[in-house]
């Protein structure tokens, strides 16, 4: 008798635990589609459709990084929001900005050769995204940070960190268009 109500209790803790959890995810803004979370609207309400993202500028002595963040945005708005992109002059909004700065530390080393077992980059950057048609600032973030980190013995160098930084970087740039409702 006493391991049947066990196994009742066991098991009503566990439809709780599911419910609840069910419950805070709905609270949090986790949704499928992509129109329930990006913000698609300006403040006068008209629709935002088209978006034009401008090549990024960059104040670092590495070249490419700009052009890698430009792309990555360019791949991720098209997949993942409701917005297509449009050249300057046709598209509805402008996502532009710049790469500030890129940092790399070592977070540990091989104690036989003294070489970087794993190093950590971090980039800053600068991003706006601004209705053309009104000239309303949707969105500026002056100072965005992403870390990410590489490990140099297995065959990862400073190209892939900064490959997975920038991706990392528009993912969370795009979550940034997020309505400021939530």
């Amino acid at each position: 008798m006493a391991r049947g109500s066990n196994f009742r209790r066991l098991a009503a803790g566990g439809k709780f635990g599911l419910i609840a959890g069910l419950f805070a995810m709905a609270g949090c803004g986790y949704s499928s589609d992509p129109k329930a979370v990006i913000r698609t609207s300006n403040a006068d309400g008209q629709p935002i459709r088209t978006v034009a993202i401008d090549v990024f500028e960059s104040k670092e002595f590495r070249r490419g990084l700009e052009l890698q963040l430009t792309e990555a945005l360019q791949k991720r708005l098209e997949a993942e929001t409701p917005f297509k992109l449009a050249t300057k002059e046709r598209a509805d909004t402008l996502l532009g900005g710049e790469v500030l700065e890129v940092r790399q530390s070592t977070i540990g080393r091989d104690f036989v050769n003294v070489r970087p077992r794993e190093t950590s980059m971090t980039v800053v950057v600068r991003f706006y995204w601004k209705d053309l048609r009104t000239g309303e600032t949707l969105v500026d973030r002056p100072r965005f940070v992403q870390t990410v980190d590489y490990i140099p013995p297995l065959g990862e160098d400073f190209y892939h960190g900064s490959e997975r930084a920038m991706d990392r970087l528009a993912e969370r740039m795009l979550e940034q268009l997020e309505n400021d409702a939530w």
